[in-house]
């Protein structure tokens, strides 16, 4: 038995691959990373999710702008934050600006994680809420 998913509009908030530091994520190839996460956006289309992928650099400043444009193109109802984003320390400033934009641009946006591109999929169901 199949469940069927609302109609959410999703924004899938990840880092760029050309973003990676080699320094951080030193076992990360950018060519591999780029295909990983084709591949998990053709599954999210395919799953019937309507997503928006929205794939940002490390500048807090630039990644707030880059999010508010995709907000300004329409509703969203959930957020997915890539674990790129979340996990290294580093991006803490970057992480709480995500946050902020996300809330102040989209109040009520729900809010979801995923811990690889291949997870995404259970991170967007684990995020809809049920009308």
């Amino acid at each position: 038995m199949t469940t069927a998913i609302p109609a959410t509009k999703v924004l899938m908030i990840g880092l760029h691959p050309r973003a990676l530091d080699d320094d951080l994520l030193p076992n990360v190839d950018e060519e591999a990373l780029t295909a990983r996460i084709e591949s998990a956006n053709r599954s999210i289309r395919e799953a019937g999710f309507y997503a928006v992928s929205c794939l940002i650099g490390t500048s807090p400043d630039e990644a707030e702008s880059t999010i508010r444009d995709h907000l300004a193109s329409g509703s969203f109802g959930l957020a997915m934050i890539g674990a790129g984003v979340r996990l290294q320390p580093d991006y803490t400033v970057l992480f709480e600006r995500i946050i902020n934009a996300l809330t102040d641009a989209a109040p009520g946006i729900r809010f979801c994680f995923n811990t690889s591109p291949e997870t995404t999929i259970d991170a967007l169901h684990r995020g809809i809420q049920k009308s």
